[in-house]
Parts: structure tokens; sequence; C-alpha cells
């Protein structure tokens, strides 16, 4: 019959260039992620900012390893946003022993809304550096080099972007965040060699002083809840240089959700502020991330209906995971997570279905607000 032969070309034709997409996307932009810029020895005084809202246990778990730092000059500058757990106590305890140690108490207003973005600012005035460095109270690095390692890349008034691995159970779930965190990394950093640095990660994430004043801050987007990290950089990458560092001892590791609810909770979060990107990331991000999904459904329909052409369509699917392997496999082992470089085409089928749910459950998202 000539009908199912032709709807076979079709299906065979639509996933040959999503082959070629998916393709350069792998050649231009993720075989750059472990490209970096040339080693500084210059270690200017930093300060590290941590913005911590009822983070009692976690600064009391994690915060010896920042201020156990091996670097000649630096601060850490800990906002106690509005907690009303032991944080306070805790903290102020700790200061009488740490010099390192600066903080600044936020208390509740009831008149207006405050969020992170207003306790970033808060802690970016106070910090005495120029050069800053951001992570988060739940996060611990896994060295006493992680400021040394991520300072070679400190330039004047750039931007250095670093990576955040999350830490997850050994389950399905799991799986899933370790690609598609892995996955992330490979691409906002692939994007940043290109100079078309979208987002960072405001786990591990370093600016000045003076980008964050000559951008006025979060000014543009103080109306969304997110997105300190990922639009502010995007804002500033405009006309300042971008760097990143991957060494391992740069990396800044945190707990990962640990089941599904959390999980799904995060990634709204992250795709609500995703719709406030600039048009041409939001294009570029959107046209990968169709490829990949229609991809996989039209070799799928190809295997599934056609007697001539479905072992083309299976080729074809063989090539992709080839080229992903070559590219991702060793970024992957670098940064870590060599269970994924060894069964990338069982993480790369998980990952197509992460994009298919979450790509119809943002249709409904809207950006959260403040009203």
């Amino acid at each position: 019959m000539i009908l199912p032969s032709l709807v076979a070309i079709f299906l065979l034709t639509v996933a040959f260039i999503c082959l070629i997409t998916l393709s350069f996307y792998y050649v231009f932009f993720f075989s750059q992620a472990l490209k970096v810029d040339r080693i500084t020895s210059a270690q200017p005084p930093v300060s590290v900012i941590i913005a911590a809202r009822n983070e009692f246990k976690n600064l009391q778990n994690n915060l010896a390893s920042i201020l156990s730092q091996s670097y000649p000059n630096y601060e850490v500058v800990v906002i106690n946003d509005c907690s009303f757990d032991a944080t306070k106590d805790y903290l102020d305890k700790l200061a009488k022993s740490e010099p390192k140690l600066k903080i600044v108490n936020l208390t509740i207003d009831e008149r207006f809304q405050r969020g992170k973005k207003f306790a970033l600012t808060m802690g970016i005035k106070a910090a005495t550096h120029e050069r800053l460095l951001f992570t988060d109270a739940d996060c611990k690095p896994p060295s006493d080099e992680w400021i040394a390692t991520m300072a070679k890349s400190f330039k004047d008034n750039t931007i250095t972007l670093g990576v955040a691995p999350l830490k997850t159970e050994n389950n399905l779930l799991g799986s899933v965040i370790n690609y598609e965190t892995l996955h992330t990394a490979i691409q906002y950093l692939g994007y940043a060699r290109r100079n078309k640095a979208y987002m960072g990660v405001g786990r591990n994430l370093s600016y000045t002083k003076t980008v964050f004043f000559e951008n006025k801050g979060f000014a543009s987007h103080q109306h969304i809840m997110s997105g300190d990290d990922d639009l502010f950089v995007q804002q500033a990458a405009k006309s300042i240089q971008v760097n990143t560092v991957v060494s391992s001892e740069s990396f800044m590791y945190s707990p990962g959700p640990n089941d599904l609810g959390k999980f799904f909770k995060q990634k709204i979060r992250h795709l609500s502020t995703g719709k406030e990107y600039l048009s041409k990331y939001k294009t570029w991000l959107g046209m990968y991330s169709i490829s990949q999904i229609i991809l996989y459904l039209s070799v799928i329909s190809l295997i599934l209906y056609s007697s001539e052409l479905w072992y083309i369509g299976a080729a074809i699917l063989l090539v992709k995971w080839l080229v992903q392997w070559v590219i991702i496999g060793k970024t992957a082992v670098h940064l870590g997570a060599k269970k994924i470089a060894y069964a990338l085409p069982y993480y790369d089928i998980l990952y197509t279905f992460f994009l298919l749910t979450f790509g119809i459950a943002q249709v409904f998202i809207k950006p959260k607000t403040w009203n």
C-alpha cells in the first residue's frame, strides 16, 4: 500500500531532521562544556554570600566547611532571612569564635513581601569585598580548596559559573534527577563557552559588586520570586565576560529532592522562571527539547507501523546515542557521573519522558509573582 509507505517516509524524514538538529547542539554547544579560560594566579579577597531562612540544621552541618577554606583573604556573609528557628542563636554564638563570619539579620516586615533576592541584596551591600561568591546553606564543598579553585577564573568584572551536583538516592527518581542536573550543567556551560550564557546555578556562582550594581541588581525581575541566578546572569552577560570552572574541587554539593512531590515542585519553579528568559534563549532551548521529544516519537512510531523502514529509524536512534556517548560521555565522567556515561541510552530515555511531562505541565504554569 502507498499510504503506509508515505507515512513511513514522513516519519523517517522527521526523525532524520531531529537527529541533525540534536547533533548540532551536541557538537556546537555540549562539546564546549569542559573548556575553561586561562587560569589566573591572582587571589582577590572574596565575600561568600549565603542567604538562610530557617536553616539551622544545614548551617550546623555545612557552614564549618565554608569557614575553613584554604584561601588567604575571605569572609562569609550569612543573611539570617527572618528565621524563626535556632538560626540566629547559632550564628551569634559561632560569630564569637569565627572572625571570618559576618551576620546580617533581617526581620519580618508585614507591610512588604520579601524573598531571597532582597536577602541577597542586603548581603551584597554588607559584603566587604568586591568579589562575591554565592552558595546556599544546604551546600557543602568537597574540600577546603573550593574558593581557591573558583578563584582561578576570577578576573575584573566577570561572572564565573561553577558546577553544583546533587546527591540523590539510588532509585529511578534519583536517576532522573542525576541526568537532568548533569544535562543542565552541560548545557549552561556549553552555551557560556559560545558567548550565549543564559543561566548559572546560585549554589555555585560568582560575580562582582560592580557587576551587580551596574545591572541594577535584581530590579528588572524583582516581581518574580525566583531567578536570582539565571535571570541575573542573562541580564549581566549581555555586556561582560562569563567564565566557567569545571574542576572537581570547585564543585558544590547539595542534597537533591528525595521524593517525587519535592522534585515536581522544584522543576515547576524553574520552568516558571524559564518563561521570563530572553526570547532567543527560549527559542534555542525549546528547539532542542522539542527535537528530543519528536525524534523518539517518530522513531517509535516508525518501528511500530512500518515493516519497510523501521530498521532505519532504529539506526537513527543508535547514531544519536553514539554521538551522545562520544560528546557527553567524556563530560559526564569529568563531572563525576561515570554511571551516567556508561548507561546513556537509559538516562536519555528517562530524560525524554521528563521533557514530555514537564513540557505539558509548562503550558499551565505561570511565574510566581509578588502581590
